[in-house]
């Protein structure tokens, strides 16, 4: 499951994602430099074939290890998307685009949210959705909606199979949180899949949250957030779903925060930050610049010690053993780190990881396990799963 929200101002517009997907699918930041295609060539995205366009802008994407597409990312000319799964009851295409594929080909086309909306309808309703979507489940299906934005705009996409609906945001907060909510397209929901995704209340907590939203620090609270509590509110239906910071747990459904994005947009320009890293509750976000792309290196769903994602994965999974036995500097250190980052973003990178080399040492002694036994079940199924091997081959960006 995912949250998505915009705030718009007069002067800006803040977008933020939270990218929830299952607990061992790696995400990678890459750059993609804008390019020029012969006449005629084809592109391959994840499951579909289609014409490729003579020019693609550059991209910075946040997207699964194994995907063309991503699930979320910005563009050279300031425009930034992110896209959400939805539940309805409208037909798959059988080789169709993926939601991600989507928010990658409105990227590398379009140069303002209003292009990018007409261009993700005409796709939706050109070629529909369809294909595998989910790492650990290969049945798993959905539709998609989507939050647009540029420096002046923001707009929301719902679909239903080939069916669009889209709606300006002209002032204030807008979220997203994997429901259709657009009159005349929410009568296709399918109700008890949005329920078990918490849709509801996880986009009335992030809109709360969101209106006071003023600047990338506030918005990273609002991803940061586990509800009214300062601590993951677990389920053993579907884990920690009820606040926008997820954490994986449910015997039925279970999902997590992989990744992290916030974009402010204003007439001085765009600056884009991600955390590259599940639990933006523990993590750090770092800046992200077109002119200086950064080696995150190749995750996929086996650990190693060498990418970005899996180095803080492991720490976040020896921390989430027993949260209690993370001193109280942590939180003090992490938030000294992430103000100096956002108030002066040069040598954030470094900073940033000299921040996550301090605490890989202190977490590698973990303490033991004080999780519920339903809860160190489910984790211990995932480990399996991850030591195991990759049930999907790295994709190239």
């Amino acid at each position: 499951m995912c949250d998505t929200f915009v705030v718009v101002d007069t002067d800006r517009v803040i977008f933020a994602k939270n990218s929830d997907r299952d607990p061992n699918e790696a995400q990678v930041l890459n750059w993609v430099a804008a390019r020029d295609h012969p006449p005629g060539a084809r592109l391959r995205c994840t499951w579909h074939t289609l014409p490729q366009v003579r020019h693609t802008h550059a991209l910075i994407l946040s997207r699964p290890y194994w995907m063309w597409g991503a699930e979320m990312g910005a563009n050279e000319h300031g425009v930034v998307i992110g896209n959400e799964a939805v539940f309805t009851r409208a037909a798959f295409a059988p080789e169709g685009l993926l939601g991600m594929d989507i928010v990658r080909l409105a990227l590398e086309r379009t140069a303002s949210a209003t292009e990018a909306v007409e261009l993700v309808c005409e796709l939706v309703q050109t070629h529909g959705q369809g294909g595998r979507c989910a790492y650990g489940n290969p049945g798993f299906r959905y539709h998609n909606s989507f939050l647009v934005a540029d420096r002046h705009q923001a707009w929301v996409i719902e679909t239903a199979g080939q069916r669009v609906a889209t709606e300006r945001v002209t002032r204030g907060v807008r979220a997203i949180s994997n429901g259709l909510t657009i009159p005349g397209l929410s009568r296709y929901s399918r109700p008890l899949r949005t329920l078990i995704a918490a849709s509801r209340s996880r986009r009335a907590r992030v809109e709360c949250l969101a209106r006071e939203v003023h600047s990338t620090s506030t918005a990273a609270g609002v991803l940061a957030d586990h509800g009214p509590r300062p601590a993951p509110r677990f389920s053993i239906v579907n884990g920690a779903m009820q606040a926008p910071c997820v954490h994986a747990g449910g015997l039925i459904a279970a999902s997590q925060t992989v990744s992290s994005w916030i974009s402010e947009l204003g007439d001085q320009g765009a600056s884009h930050w991600a955390s590259g890293t599940s639990a933006p509750c523990l993590g750090i976000f770092r800046p992200l610049d077109f002119n200086r792309a950064r080696d995150c290196g190749h995750p996929t769903g086996s650990p190693d010690s060498s990418s970005l994602w899996w180095r803080f994965e492991l720490f976040h999974r020896r921390v989430m053993r027993n949260p209690g036995h993370l001193p109280a500097s942590y939180a003090i250190d992490r938030e000294r780190v992430q103000r100096a980052i956002f108030a002066d973003p040069r040598g954030g990178w470094e900073i940033a990881e000299d921040w996550l080399e301090r605490w890989e040492r202190f977490a590698a002694n973990a303490e033991r396990d004080t999780r519920p036994a339903w809860l160190r079940f489910y984790w211990r199924g995932v480990a399996r799963q991850a030591d195991a091997g990759a049930l999907l081959p790295w994709r190239d960006p």
